[in-house]
This record gives structure tokens, C-alpha cells and sequence, in this order.
């Protein structure tokens, strides 16, 4: 019996991806959940499993070919018995799916982004901010739109009437996809932003170029950022936190994290007394909902952290922050790390955050100004620390200073909520003993 094997949903509002790997062959006998190829999403590397037991007869997509949900991906015979190892299997050529819409080459978004880790790019689907509404609403239409709930909540949570967006599927109906081009036309016309995109010049008349096509992790990053850093007005406000006493007490205690298979590093501790910080100063913990004129209040703590990886800047989430131990809190973040550079995460481990953490004090240099990863409404970037000479006691000392940024969305936290948040961040770090008093 030949079983044709579709590409299933992978995750929500995940309507493509393009094929990182083949990892199967024509006659080879495949068994029940194996691997059939590696679908690379915006976020993720995904494996695909075979629903069936079967041998291998036809494979229809290739490496790098971007390929939708429900799009056929290879044929299985469930009856047939291995054949010997082709040496090159040809696929013959397929028309495009009537529903598969085409768009124009001068249509895509011209994206780009910086490429390093402390521009931080969202776990979640690239999304403008409510209060870019891309057009004025038409007139009401007695016709009914033909969306899904879960497409027109993704439209309205965009600003985009959903009665404007042409729909590429069956009898015209609307996916996330036709959402997310139609919004990426109008930011080209300036729709969004008031800034016409301009033709990039030629290049080759000053001297030889080489062009690589972006990868969806830079494609995503590059369109998520422009969106938070056109929509949300930002405002960094920069300090200092002595971590001199702090230190000494990291290095003693690590050896008991490390044998519960965690790192107790800086970034550990600040996730939980950033945790801690977001509860004493809840407008840190919400986000703006400019369509219905509302500030959403969340009631749980999930915090980011940036990890630079070969394959560009992911940001697992870590859940419920407020509620868990120090060394719980290292132990998951060396696991969600080491899964974020392996490849292995999974989208559901990228979504949800609240509140979002960057640490390039592993590279270097001081401030900087990270980018508020929408729609959370700020972010902490954290720089290396460095010995510096300070008075005390009219004495000279050597002290260790970790230099910190805190970027914040300006319509909903105003600078003295921000001195204010910073304030208690570095007090925090110099004198522990406060997490003590806030129930930590």
C-alpha cells in the first residue's frame, strides 16, 4: 500500500520552512517515527518522523527547497521490501500547488539587520506592533472572509484589517502567510513606518560582490527587529552594579552547581533577581495593546536569554523564573543553551517570554543598546565587568564593575520606572541578602 507522507503541522502559526536535510533514500526501508528530513523554521530545526513502517519509493523535495504544510514530501510503500541502494534518484518535476501563491521578486522586504547577539530577535513569529495599523478599515463587507480564529487573532494582534489581505488558498481563504505578505507590502510602500524602501545601488560597478541567500533565522531576525525597532519608541537607560562581593560567593558556590550538571554564571543570577524585579515593578512584566487602547498585565514571569549559535541568535525561554531555585535556574539554562547551539530546540522553548535577557560580557565591551524584543516592553543587556579603581573610605580599592543596559519600550515605562528598575537590579547584585527579603 503506498502511503503519501505530507508535511504536518510543526507548530503554531508555522505554515513553511525549507528542508535542511534529506534523510532518507529511495529503497530504503524506513521504520514507524524515523526522521525523514530536517525542516529548518524560522526558529528551529525540526526532524519530521514517518507516521509509517514502508520502504522508501519516492522522494519529492529536495535539500533547500522551501516547502509548505500539507505539501507531499515522499511516497511509502507499507508492503514492499527494500531495495538494493539507488545511486541517484531523479524527481521528476511537479506543478505548484494551485494554492501556493507566487510573490513578485520586487516584493520581498529588503532585511538588513545587524547580525550579532545583542540585537535579539522574538521566539514567537515575526510581528509588527499593534499600533502600526497598516491601513484605514473599509467600509463593512456583508461577504464573510474565509479565516481561520487563530488568522484573524494574528491579523488584529498586527493592526491589519483582515478583510483587505488577498487569500491564496482554496476559494480565496486567508493563511498566517498571506497576513505577513500583505503587511510586508505595505512596509515597503511606507505604509507602516512613513519610509519608502529604496533600491540597494549596484555594487559591481565599484568592485566583484558575492551574494548568499539569508537564512530563515536571519530572515527572521531581520524582519522582527525592524518592526520592534519601527514601532517601539526606545529609551536606554545605562549603570553599574559593584559585583566585586558577588563574585567571590559565584566561585565558591559553582562547584555545587556544576555537580547538578548546571553553570552558575552571572546570567543565571540575574535571571533571578530580573525575575524578582518584574513582580516588585509589574509594568516591566506587561506588554502595550495600542488596537484596543490597553496595557496587558501578565501574571507569570518567563524570561529570554539571548544565545549566540552558528546559526544566528535564539532566545530560549525559561518558565515561571520567579518560582524556582538558583541552581534550578542554572541547571536549565546550561540545558536550553546546549539545546539552542545543538539545533535542538523546539518553538514551543522560544515563545511566551516576558522580559528578555543579553549577556555579551563573554565577547566584551561595555554598553550597549539591546532592542527591545516586541511585543515585551523591555530588555537587560549585560557587558563584561571590568576592575576599576573606586574611593571608599577615602581609600583607593580595586572594585569589579558589571556594566548594564536596560532598553524599554517609552510608551508604557516612563525614565524614573527605569532608574528606578535598574536601581534595584544593581542593589540586588551588590548586596544578595535583598533577594532574601523578597522571598527569594
Amino acid at each position: 500500500m503506498i502511503h503519501e507522507i505530507r508535511l504536518p503541522e510543526v507548530g503554531e502559526n508555522v505554515e513553511s520552512g525549507d528542508v535542511a536535510r534529506v534523510l532518507v533514500s529511495v529503497g530504503e526501508r524506513v521504520k514507524k517515527e524515523q526522521p525523514l528530513i530536517e525542516l529548518e523554521t524560522d526558529k528551529a530545526v525540526i526532524e519530521v518522523p514517518s507516521p509509517v513502517e514502508g520502504v522508501i519509493k519516492e522522494i519529492l523535495v529536495k535539500d533547500g527547497e522551501t516547502i509548505k504544510v500539507g505539501q507531499l514530501i515522499v511516497l511509502i510503500d507499507s508492503e514492499a521490501e527494500a531495495a538494493a541502494p539507488v545511486a541517484e534518484e531523479k524527481v521528476p518535476p511537479r506543478e505548484e500547488p494551485a494554492q501556493e501563491r507566487k510573490i513578485p521578486e520586487e516584493e520581498s522586504v529588503p532585511t538588513e539587520i545587524a547580525t550579532r547577539p545583542e540585537e535579539i530577535v522574538s521566539v514567537s513569529e515575526p510581528q509588527p506592533a499593534p499600533a502600526a495599523s497598516v491601513s484605514a478599515p473599509p467600509p463593512p463587507s456583508e461577504k464573510p472572509v474565509p479565516a481561520s480564529p487563530s488568522v484573524r487573532r494574528f491579523a488584529r494582534e498586527l493592526g491589519v484589517d483582515i478583510r483587505q489581505v488577498p487569500g491564496s488558498g482554496p476559494g480565496g481563504r486567508i493563511s498566517v502567510e498571506d497576513v505577513k505578505e500583505f503587511v510586508k507590502r505595505r512596509m515597503q510602500e511606507g505604509a507602516v513606518t512613513g519610509v519608502s524602501a529604496k533600491p540597494l545601488p549596484d555594487f559591481t560597478r565599484w568592485g566583484e560582490i558575492e551574494r548568499r541567500p539569508m537564512s530563515k533565522v536571519r530572515q527572521t531576525t531581520a524582519e522582527h527587529l525592524s518592526y520592534a525597532w519601527a514601532t517601539v519608541p526606545h529609551v536606554t537607560q545605562f549603570d553599574r552594579a559593584d559585583v566585586t562581593e558577588l563574585e567571590k560567593w559565584r566561585k565558591r558556590m559553582a562547584s555545587g552547581v556544576e555537580a547538578e550538571g548546571g553553570k552558575l554564571t552571572i546570567t543565571a543570577i540575574l535571571l533571578k533577581i530580573c525575575a524578582l524585579a518584574l513582580r516588585k515593578f509589574p509594568q516591566f512584566n506587561a506588554s502595550v495593546d495600542m488596537e484596543r487602547k490597553e496595557i496587558i498585565y501578565k501574571r507569570y514571569v518567563h524570561i529570554g536569554v539571548a544565545v549566540d549559535t552558528d546559526r544566528g541568535l535564539l532566545v530560549p525561554v525559561l518558565r515561571d523564573v520567579d518560582r524556582k531555585g538558583l541552581k534550578e535556574i542554572a541547571v536549565e539554562l546550561t540545558e536550553l543553551s546546549r539545546k539552542a547551539r545543538d539545533g535542538k530546540l523546539s518553538l514551543e522553548e522560544m515563545q511566551g517570554g516576558n522580559f528578555s535577557i543579553s549577556n555579551l560580557g563573554g565577547l566584551g565591551g561595555t554598553y550597549f543598546t539591546p532592542v527591545v524584543n516586541w511585543p515585551e516592553v523591555a530588555i537587560l543587556g549585560v557587558s563584561r565587568a571590568e576592575w576599576v579603581p573606586r574611593f571608599e573610605n577615602g581609600n583607593v580599592v580595586p572594585r569589579l564593575m558589571l556594566p548594564l543596559s536596560l532598553s524599554y519600550d517609552h510608551r508604557l515605562i516612563d525614565g524614573a520606572d527605569a532608574v528606578r528598575f535598574l536601581r534595584w537590579i544593581v542593589e540586588a547584585l551588590e548586596n544578595p541578602l535583598l533577594l532574601l527579603m523578597e522571598g527569594a
